[in-house]
């Protein structure tokens, strides 16, 4: 290329790239996510989204756990917690807490399925801890049992949206269904006297929000009833 063909702007007139921060970094990992998949968002993805090198990235996130924690984090700071001062019966407020998390990750069965081994520690996550002691304590639940109903009660919800959310996003989701429901259907009786009994219909009947809820309400039910085992019995 001649001197004279050569492109005359100077890098310096170019628009400077916004700095790199954590708070991006897990704005862009939500994009791409929302976009494309969880399993799309790794370092390389990222610095290519990001301009810049996947190094860079590690100064602000140690590794992808610590990412989807973060992420996950993000969504946390939406769960609706109104109910934790709203006036009626705890158990009923504690349920639409409740509900309002696994809303949330239904609608990313990833982080979902990110969230039942690796949580995150921020201050998101801490006020749903938090709101939710609030509804146990309420109910009088002793400290020590509400300890294990938080996280009983949490793992619950988490694990049904990891479930129900990638059922519900899976190509072939309407056809194992069918599979499900045919199988159940046509069950010999002889073989299989209770499910005959109680029918297919039966076994596949209630909405999601309706089991949902009422899962909530047997763990509920349950820790009112059930003191923590003293330390070391089995029963």
């Amino acid at each position: 290329m001649s001197p004279s063909a050569r492109p005359t702007g100077s890098r310096r007139e170019r628009p400077a790239k916004p700095a790199l921060t954590r708070a991006g970094i897990v704005a862009a990992a939500l994009r791409v996510m929302r976009a494309e998949s969880l399993d799309r968002v790794t370092m390389r993805r990222l610095a290519a989204e990001l301009d810049t090198g996947a190094a860079s990235l590690y100064v602000y996130v140690r590794n992808t756990a610590e990412l989807r924690a973060a992420m996950l984090e993000e969504l946390l700071g939406q769960i609706d917690l109104s109910p934790v001062s709203a006036d009626g019966d705890w158990r009923d407020r504690l349920t639409q807490v409740l509900t309002s998390y696994t809303a949330i990750l239904f609608e990313n069965p990833g982080l979902a399925q990110s969230a039942l081994v690796t949580r995150p520690s921020g201050p998101a996550y801490l006020a749903l801890v938090d709101g939710i002691l609030a509804l146990l304590a309420a109910g009088a639940i002793p400290g020590d049992r509400a300890a294990w109903a938080m996280d009983l009660l949490l793992h619950f919800a988490t694990a049904t949206a990891a479930e129900q959310g990638t059922r519900e996003h899976a190509i072939d989701a309407a056809d194992e269904e069918d599979a499900v429901a045919a199988a159940l259907r046509d069950v010999p009786a002889g073989q299989f006297p209770h499910i005959a009994a109680i029918g297919a219909a039966e076994l596949l009947s209630g909405s999601g929000p309706d089991r949902l809820s009422w899962g909530f309400r047997v763990l509920i039910n349950g820790v009112i009833q059930t003191p923590r085992p003293e330390s070391g019995a089995t029963r």
